[in-house]
Parts: structure tokens; sequence; C-alpha cells
């Protein structure tokens, strides 16, 4: 550690609650995370916030134009949230989530196996980069001679991913 003491692990419990996005339009934002990704609103404070989550949690996702109302993107070579991560359930929810952004002519950035789980990756609205993603149950995962976890970066492969969905009702 940087200042030589070392501390015990966190306890694990311990997870990330929700994520706050400032955005430059709460209504562009709420049209790709509950339109497109199908997230549900659970209250909003007018154009200056919007809380999202899925299943009924107060939320998950907290959107706000306080510091960022009309504002651009971050630019390249900053500092901040390189992305957010929303995991999905299981790989045919994954899948769906896939369609749905197919459907919205919404373009991936890239699309990864990590081992651990498979990933797909895109700008949100405001330039925020999301990662979607399903984990591997854990007894799949790689792991090294030692048994540490071995992640690595594949390409994922769409079709074969997309075949989750096959038999579904129209």
């Amino acid at each position: 550690m940087a200042d030589g003491l070392a501390q015990p692990p966190i306890d694990p419990g311990v997870a990330i609650g929700h994520v706050h996005l400032k955005v430059a339009d709460i209504d562009r934002s709420l049209d790709f995370y509950c339109g497109v990704l199908g997230f549900e609103l659970q209250a909003r404070m007018g154009q200056e916030a919007a809380f999202i989550s899925a299943g009924g949690y107060h939320h998950h996702i907290g959107l706000n134009t306080w510091e960022s109302a009309g504002g651009s993107p971050p630019l390249p070579g900053t500092t901040g949230l390189y992305h957010a991560a929303i995991r999905y359930p299981t790989r045919r929810a994954l899948a769906d989530a896939m369609r749905r952004l197919g459907e919205a002519g919404i373009s991936l950035s890239g699309a990864s196996d990590h081992g651990v789980s498979q990933a797909l990756y895109l700008k949100a609205p405001a330039g925020i980069g999301l990662e979607l993603y399903w984990d591997r149950p854990e007894d799949r995962w790689p792991r090294g001679e030692t048994g540490e976890v071995d992640m690595y970066s594949r390409p994922l492969d769409l079709r074969d991913l997309m075949a989750e969905l096959e038999g579904e009702p129209a």
C-alpha cells in the first residue's frame, strides 16, 4: 500500500449500492436508461434529478443535472469515471439487453469475454461509459496454478450470445 500500512480486508458483505451520474439532459437520459435498457423510474425531481432501479429498489442509478445541465461529455485524457457497470442476473438477460440496444440503433464500442464474465461496452447519453455484463458462476471462473482468478479479454461471440433468445415468443 502507498503508506505502508496493511489493513484487514473490508467486510465481505459490503457492496456498491448505487451510482449517481451527472448528465446533460434528464429526459434524454431517462429515454435511454428506462426506454431502452428497461430500468424503472422510482422518483423524479423535475429536470434536476431522477432515480431509477430494477425490481422496485429505491435507486440503483441516480441521474442529475445539478452541475451538468446542457454540459458536454468529459474530454479524453481527463480523470473521472471510466465506466459504470450494470450486472445482469443471467446470460439470457444480457442477450436481451443487446437486443434492446440493437432495436434502439445504439451501437457497441466493444464486447468481451473476460473468463469470469461476458460484457458489452457502450456510451450512454452524456458520453458516460457503460459496461453491461453477466458473471459466470464462480465455480466456472478460470484459475491459475495457485488458485488466483485468471481474467482475460477475448472477443465475445455476439451470435452465440444472441442464441440465448432463440425460441423466445415474439
